[in-house]
């Protein structure tokens, strides 16, 4: 199955404590249907020191599940499903549903 979210796409989080957030997508972790958003769902962590980074408290993104975010509509950033179309060249691309708009170039 492709993907229909992809690392560098903007999501829109549906529903939790940052429910409405916008945020580009870090990375995926497929086999654990997760999703890294900037700026969304940061959690903070007590850090030991090592030889690069200082000891403390840290803030870093948690994982969020693919479920909970949606592709932000290219035409007007609105949450939006994503389906997939073949262009006449044969290439598969991601369609907004919301718009009809591209996702992929």
């Amino acid at each position: 199955m492709a993907a229909k979210i992809k690392k560098g796409d903007t999501v829109v989080v549906l529903t939790g404590r940052d429910k409405g957030k916008t945020g580009e997508v870090l990375q995926v972790l497929p086999a654990e249907n997760k999703a890294l958003v900037r700026g969304v769902n940061v959690v903070r962590r007590h850090q030991k020191q090592t030889q690069t980074q200082e000891a403390g408290i840290v803030a870093k993104e948690a994982a969020i599940h693919l479920s909970n975010i949606a592709i932000a509509d290219p035409k007007d950033g609105k949450a939006s499903r994503v389906g997939f179309q073949v262009k006449e060249d044969g290439t598969k691309v991601r369609v907004a549903k919301r718009s009809g708009d591209l996702i992929d170039g």
